[in-house]
C-alpha cells in the first residue's frame, strides 16, 4: 500500500515535457521543509491506495507520459513497484525527487528530475551530491533559484562539477519572487548551459490551484 495524496491529469508545467499532458501520481510525504515549498498539502494528506489501484487510475487517464512526485516519492519502498509496474506497461516515466535521497535503486529507464536545493530554500545542507553518479544524459537536474545568491550558488555547483555534461540542467524562479526575465539575463550574461523553465500551470490556471 502507498499513502497518495492525488492523482490527477494535467499539462506538465516543469522539464524539458513542458506543455505536454500527463498523469501525475503525487505520493504523501516529504521530508524537506523548502520554505517556497507550493505543495505542503502533500506533507500529510492523502489516502491509503494498492499498487494496482494506482495502476488502475492511470490507466483510465489514456495517456502514456506519466510523472511520480510528491512529496518526496522515494521515501515510500512501494513506489518502486509502481515504477516496476508502469515501465512494463511502456509507459514513459518521470521521477520528480528532492534531491536529499538516494536514486540509485531507480531504474535507470526512469527520467529523473533532481531537485537540488539552493540555500534560499532552507534545506541546501540535505543535498545528496553522490547522486550525480547515478545521473544519465536522460535526467535533468532542477534549481529553483529565489535570489540572486541562490543563482551564485547553483552557478557554482554546475560549473565545479561539470553538471552540463552529465545531464540537462534546468533553472527556474520562486514564483513570486525572482522576475523570470531577470534569471534569463543572468544566464545569457554568465553563457550558462541551463535551459530557463516556468512553472507553466502557473501562468494557465490559479497559482495556488490543485490537481492541474
Amino acid at each position: 500500500m502507498l499513502k497518495v495524496n492525488e492523482i490527477f491529469f494535467s499539462i506538465q508545467g516543469e522539464s524539458v515535457y513542458a506543455g505536454l499532458p500527463c498523469v501525475f501520481v503525487r505520493l504523501t510525504g516529504c521530508n524537506l521543509r523548502c520554505r517556497y515549498c507550493d505543495t505542503q498539502y502533500a506533507y500529510e494528506e492523502g489516502a491509503e491506495m494498492s499498487v494496482a489501484d494506482v495502476i488502475e487510475r492511470v490507466q483510465a487517464y489514456r495517456c502514456r507520459l506519466v510523472e511520480l512526485t510528491g512529496g518526496e516519492p522515494l521515501l515510500q519502498p512501494e513506489v518502486y513497484d509502481v515504477m516496476e509496474n508502469l515501465q512494463s506497461r511502456g509507459y514513459h516515466l518521470l521521477l520528480e525527487t528532492n534531491g536529499s535521497v538516494d536514486v540509485s535503486r531507480v531504474d535507470p529507464r526512469v527520467i529523473k528530475i533532481m531537485d537540488l536545493k539552493c540555500p534560499g530554500s532552507g534545506e541546501s545542507d540535505k543535498n545528496l551530491f553522490s547522486n550525480f553518479d547515478h545521473l544519465t544524459e536522460r535526467d535533468q537536474i532542477k534549481f529553483v533559484v529565489g535570489s540572486r545568491e541562490d543563482y551564485l550558488w547553483a552557478r557554482e555547483v554546475i560549473t565545479d562539477n561539470r553538471l552540463a555534461m552529465r545531464c540537462c540542467l534546468l533553472m527556474g524562479p520562486v514564483y513570486g519572487h525572482v522576475a523570470p526575465r531577470e534569471l534569463a539575463e543572468w544566464i545569457l550574461k554568465d553563457g550558462l548551459q541551463a535551459r530557463l523553465q516556468l512553472q507553466l500551470h502557473k501562468y494557465i490556471w490559479e497559482p495556488d490551484a490543485r490537481g492541474v
